[in-house]
């Protein structure tokens, strides 16, 4: 069973795109989001240089989204030092203890399970040099942590970066009808919408080629998809190595079948209907 959450924020200036501080209710956590240009301002935030762990967000050289996931007994000090140092972040997310009770083991095993966990849902480029290493903590520390990461999750994704979320997880499978794609040039693709768009699972195949007529900008994002390996020729068709998000039935459509597509009326069902007829 699920509960209903609250979830408190504070604009620490009255600026919706300023530093705010957000609590989750019950909850010992307190997260800080940051503008990269408002960091020097937090010298008036005595607890953020108490022991932590945060996370950088900006594009890399390529433009994708990025993190950069880190941990200090003084974050205050540390974030000093990422001005300085690293120029691709422009946010930064801090997550402290309100009642002093994380310590630096506590802190070094958030930081790899949230490594490991934002290199599995493969959303944003991970930009941490070296796998941070896991500290041996007992039993009931890793449960209270584990709590702990999934509040921090919650947050993070509240504040609109979904690091953490995989593109689908088990409930969407198990959930949410199947619509499919058979169509000229090889097209064979399976999706599933989702609350952030619609899907492409895994091991769909796409056309073999595009029509004359197809947009330069899909073109382009396709290209990028097989340069990037998330498609790849195997066997002599195109098939996606990894579920992909896009943002409309329709775009996924084109993508999938190489010419523009209205998504609602090429996505059917099993029985053959469209997603238009179900809405």
């Amino acid at each position: 069973m699920t509960f209903g959450k609250t979830i408190k924020m504070f604009l620490i200036d009255g600026d919706s795109s300023g530093r705010l501080t957000c609590e989750l209710s019950n909850w010992t956590g307190l997260a800080y989001r940051i503008p990269r240009t408002e960091v020097k301002k937090c010298a008036d935030r005595r607890n953020l240089n108490s022991t932590g762990v945060y996370m950088l967000f900006g594009r890399d050289d390529d433009d994708k989204e990025a993190v950069y996931i880190g941990e200090a007994e003084e974050v205050y000090t540390r974030l000093q030092s990422h001005l300085r140092e690293k120029d691709f972040w422009n946010e930064v997310i801090v997550f402290i203890s309100k009642d002093d009770n994380l310590n630096k083991a506590h802190i070094k095993y958030i930081e790899n399970k949230l490594h490991e966990k934002a290199k599995v849902t493969n959303r944003y480029e991970v930009l941490n040099g070296n796998i941070p290493p896991m500290p041996s903590i007992s039993e009931s520390d890793r449960a209270e942590m584990d709590e702990f990461i999934s509040n921090l999750i919650m947050i993070v994704n509240t504040l609109g970066h979904k690091v953490f979320e995989e593109i689908k997880d088990n409930a969407d499978t198990i959930n949410s009808e199947f619509w499919y794609i058979n169509a000229a040039r090889g097209a064979k693709a399976k999706g599933i919408q989702t609350q952030e768009g619609f899907v492409v699972l895994k091991g769909s195949k796409i056309a073999s080629s595009t029509v004359d007529s197809f947009v330069e900008r899909l073109v382009t994002k396709r290209e990028d998809l097989i340069q990037s390996e998330k498609i790849q020729l195997i066997n002599d068709e195109y098939t996606v190595m990894e579920d992909l998000l896009f943002s409309s039935p329709s775009l996924a459509a084109a993508i999938v079948m190489g010419r523009s597509a209205n998504g609602l009326t090429e996505w059917k069902d099993r029985y053959g209907k469209s997603l238009k007829d179900i809405v």
